[in-house]
């Protein structure tokens, strides 16, 4: 069994459990704050690399990056 198939049945176990709207957004922020960490590492780990600067976000604050829909 893959690490993505046991992720999967751990979510699929945990949405099992949510009985009522506070246990559903107590899990939605878990799984925000879990991919939130892991964003804020790989930012960190940019920066320490040198591969992001404040330049490089000063030159992203303006760009539009989101793929437009047809």
């Amino acid at each position: 069994m893959s690490y993505m198939q046991m992720a999967q049945l751990e979510v699929m176990n945990a949405a099992a459990n949510v009985t009522t709207l506070e246990d559903l957004n107590a899990l939605r922020m878990t799984l925000s704050r879990f991919f939130a960490e892991r964003a804020q590492r790989a930012v960190d780990r940019l920066w320490d690399e040198g591969k992001l600067d404040q330049a490089k976000l000063d030159e992203l604050r303006g760009q539009h990056l989101r793929t437009p829909y047809n």
